[in-house]
């Protein structure tokens, strides 16, 4: 008897079903999509392709949708917060120079060290960015004052310095030694490529004496400290400039602050190593806003120069 009961409730249950959340949350039909009776017509293939890719992105600041035009033209700083976004190589030197000739496009380096996966890496990389390295170097016009340029991408492996990326920086300061040119550097590094060991840490010393011959020639070199501006970089050309220039709110300096504070076991003071913390301690020389970089950049460069400034 309580089998042919079970049964008998399972089968009136089943009759009883129904799709709440269909009944409920159904969209309404228009006169336009026919009754509910007809079949629906499957949707064009190519329909995706009509809606415009990434017109408006979320702020990592405040969280709010910005244009993705604004952001752009407003070179990644948010309008509504004033957040700084990571920018490209390329887009650096496009917001501060007036020409720019791309210089040793050419220089490339494979798995020096054969590690485990770090061709494939590099192979998905230069697809991704189009770029071959994790630096854009060449020459630019600034304000009518041409200078050598070189500016870091983080987008490959976070601006980490491997050899080409050594290589190419070494060969910029070398050629505006030659030429008598200033150089403006864009720095930006999560530090060495660890998939490129010695190799990498090498390129600290090489880039280093780059820089200081180019110095003994009495020419100008100023770096912009972008975030993040660490590890060897930080503790080889980023701080060797005879202007260091740091971008508002950019983290700053060789180990992180999460290292420091496991090493040493205390809690660092709220802002440590961010840009405004270095210019108070003394380690930049001022704190530049990135619409104002251009203006800021040619008037040092012109004062270099030994030009009179309006």
């Amino acid at each position: 008897m309580p089998q042919k009961i079970g049964r008998l409730f399972v089968r009136r249950e089943s009759k009883l079903k129904f799709d709440f959340k269909k009944f409920f949350f159904r969209k309404p039909k228009n006169e336009l999509e026919g009754s509910e009776n007809q079949p629906a017509e499957e949707e064009p293939k190519g329909s995706e392709a009509s809606i415009p890719e990434k017109l408006a992105e979320k702020c990592e600041g405040c969280g709010q949708i910005v244009l993705a035009d604004e952001f752009k033209a407003n070179y990644g700083v948010c309008p509504k917060c004033g957040h700084y976004r990571k920018i490209d190589a390329r887009m650096r030197i496009e917001m501060c120079f007036d020409s720019f000739e791309e210089l040793f496009a050419e220089e490339e380096s494979g798995n020096i060290l054969d590690f485990p996966g770090y061709t494939e890496k590099l192979e998905q990389l230069r697809a991704k960015t189009g770029e071959k390295d994790g630096v854009v170097t060449g020459v630019g016009d600034l304000g009518g004052i041409k200078a050598a340029v070189f500016s870091m991408d983080y987008r490959f492996t976070m601006g980490s310095m491997g050899h080409t990326v050594g290589e190419k920086i070494t060969k910029i300061f070398e050629y505006a030694t030659e030429k008598g040119l200033p150089v403006v550097g864009f720095v930006l590094s999560g530090g060495a490529r660890m998939q490129e060991g010695i190799i990498s840490l090498m390129q600290m010393a090489k880039t280093s004496a780059a820089v200081a011959k180019h110095g003994e020639a009495g020419l100008l070199y100023i770096s912009v400290l972008t975030d993040p501006t660490t590890g060897g970089v930080s503790a080889s050309f980023a701080f060797e400039a005879d202007i260091i220039v740091a971008e508002k709110g950019a983290l700053i300096g060789f180990a992180g602050p999460r290292v420091i504070e496991q090493t040493i076991r205390q809690k660092l003071p709220e802002g440590f190593q961010r840009a405004e913390f270095i210019e108070q301690k003394g380690f930049a020389d001022l704190i530049v806003e990135r619409k104002e970089m251009k203006d800021k950049l040619c008037a040092l460069l012109k004062l270099h120069c030994g030009e009179v400034i309006a």
